[in-house]
């Protein structure tokens, strides 16, 4: 079985982008990324520390707006509306999730969509159906990349996506249907009230699982030869571990070694594409705000 080395792939589309970065900076335009925390979630702050590090290796502007845990609605939209304004600031995410009381598809909706890096905005995802996207979002793209370089692509593939969220589910089906250079794939997507599942993702070529249940894809879910995709990450309890946790995808690793052709680990697969993703829309945004297409 082969492990898809995602940290590898993501160093290659990093070290690709490099030189766009050097190019705006060189006419003094800084990429600026802000992620918006609210709150004081452990594994949420953990997730925009990764971005900015990441981020500023790259020479890009990270940093974190970080916002208490009492913030009110409209005080997070008004921070939203400065970073909007802010020509300094190219890129801009709200971290999920956001504390109780807080409305985030606001927030997310709030976001310029030419500064929507995340890709999640309204009108992004409608121009990602119309296959006139941009700012793709990250995750999925992140996934879609991952395949092609990986020498896995989905063309004339039958991708079966477990998980029908707005975050990857959705967004995935949609960029990998479309008609076009590493998409044009048959997609079916399940989800909680999908009847006899295993007999679904037993027909991919291509599994992909974002479900956020450690351990929940076994063997029988698993085609003889399929490429499997774990989007799914958890904190399972490990005491063996400093931090007491550890991450766990989707899938069973050890019940599926023995039948899929190809699979992603967690951590080490989707996460780090995620953040090359990420980085990559930041990029681009810089470069159409600092030098708006004709």
């Amino acid at each position: 079985m082969e492990l898809i080395d995602g940290a590898a792939i993501a160093a290659k589309v990093r070290a690709e982008l490099q030189p766009r970065v050097d190019s705006l900076r060189a006419r003094g335009v800084v990429p600026g990324l802000v992620a918006v925390l609210v709150g004081d979630d452990a594994a949420s702050a953990s997730y925009v520390r990764g971005k900015a590090r990441a981020s500023t290796e790259m020479g890009i502007n990270g940093r974190t707006l970080h916002l208490a845990a009492g913030t009110t609605q409209p005080q997070l939209m008004q921070a939203i509306e400065q970073l909007n304004g802010d020509p300094l600031v190219h890129g801009v995410i709200v971290q999920m999730p956001v504390p109780h009381g807080i409305d985030g598809a606001a927030a997310t909706r709030a976001v310029s969509p030419d500064k929507d890096v995340d890709g999640l905005h309204p009108v992004n995802l409608g121009l990602l159906l119309r296959g006139e996207g941009w700012l793709l979002p990250a995750t999925p793209a992140g996934v879609q990349q991952l395949l092609c370089r990986s020498g896995h692509g989905p063309s004339g593939k039958h991708v079966v996506i477990v998980g029908r969220s707005n975050l990857v589910g959705k967004p995935l089906a949609a960029l990998l249907m479309q008609k076009g250079a590493c998409a044009n794939a048959t997609v079916t997507v399940c989800h909680t009230a999908t009847p006899d599942l295993a007999a679904l993702t037993r027909q991919a070529d291509i599994l992909v699982t974002s479900l956020g249940r450690p351990g929940s894809i076994t063997a029988e879910f698993v085609r003889p030869g399929a490429t499997v995709i774990d989007v799914g990450t958890s904190r399972v309890p490990d005491t063996t571990r400093k931090s007491g946790y550890r991450l766990s995808g989707d899938v069973d690793v050890s019940s599926v070694a023995g039948v899929a052709g190809a699979i992603t680990p967690v951590p080490g697969g989707v996460g780090p594409m995620t953040i090359a993703m990420l980085l990559s829309n930041t990029v681009l945004a810089a470069e159409r705000q600092t030098n708006p297409p004709r």
